[in-house]
């Protein structure tokens, strides 16, 4: 793996330095872009808008546009806004797990310690295990600053990227029926049912059969077979009797199990 940032954990008196690595790889499969007529590579290019002409990367800058027009912004700048941030990770505070939206969670990255700081690094890591908590914190990365926990994975800790409140949209402009008051049969009856499906939560157990399906129609289309694509049938209204759903759903499950 190739780090992807380099700073430095602040935990009260304590400095950790870390590097950052990805903890996630996309289990999609990688298509490219191809014209339909001759199947050749589809390239993009950096274009000036004025000129037409293609512009080397190195020539880029970045720019936030005002009424009077750009202000171009050099690195010195981004670090300028905070520059702390963009090599530190500064724990905040420490609060529990639980209380913790998943609406929040974004992205997650491990932190690896430098040799010196082996110790400090397990100091952290097992005091959050030990405890139960999770540290918020937040750091620079790529010019944007981000909230995140740190939490005990294993025996490595996780930065765990999280949104910003203001990141999240409320929900009022969603048509929405109202929350039920009681327990109503179909309630009662639904609780059931989710209690019934019910189970110890087991993430290897959930695979990514989608992508598998399609690369085994890429080999056989590879092989000259003709794919068939199966008929779905499209339930567009539910029965409005849904204690009658509710009773088949619960009798359908005990049949499966039995």
């Amino acid at each position: 793996m190739r780090s992807i940032w380099t700073g430095s954990i602040t935990f009260g008196l304590i400095n950790i330095p870390v590097k950052l690595f990805s903890a996630v790889q996309e289990s999609s499969l990688d298509l490219d872009m191809l014209d339909s007529k001759d199947h050749s590579n589809i390239k993009f290019k950096r274009v000036n808008e004025s000129t037409g002409k293609e512009v080397a990367y190195e020539n880029i800058v970045k720019g936030y546009k005002l009424d009077s027009g750009y202000v171009i912004l050099e690195q010195e700048d981004f670090e300028a806004a905070d520059a702390v941030k963009t090599k530190t990770i500064d724990l905040i505070n420490f609060v529990e797990e639980s209380e913790i939206d998943s609406l929040y969670y974004e992205q997650p990255y491990y932190l690896e310690p430098d040799k010196a700081a082996m110790k400090a690094y397990a100091l952290l890591r097992d005091a959050m295990e030990t405890t139960g908590k999770v540290g918020v914190t937040t750091f620079v990365l790529r010019n944007k600053e981000g909230l995140a926990i740190l939490k005990p994975y294993k025996n490595v800790i996780v930065l765990n990227r999280i949104r910003f409140a203001q990141e999240i949209r409320e929900p009022s402009d969603l048509k929405l029926p109202p929350v039920s008051k009681g327990k109503t049969k179909e309630v009662v009856m639904a609780n059931k049912l989710v209690e019934q499906l019910t189970e110890k939560f087991n993430i290897s157990k959930y695979k990514d059969t989608y992508t598998t399906k399609l690369l085994k129609i890429i080999k056989e289309k590879a092989k000259g077979k003709k794919i068939t694509v199966p008929k779905m049938k499209v339930v567009h209204k539910q029965n409005d009797d849904l204690m009658e759903m509710l009773k088949a759903s619960l009798s359908t499950k005990k049949r499966k199990t039995a």
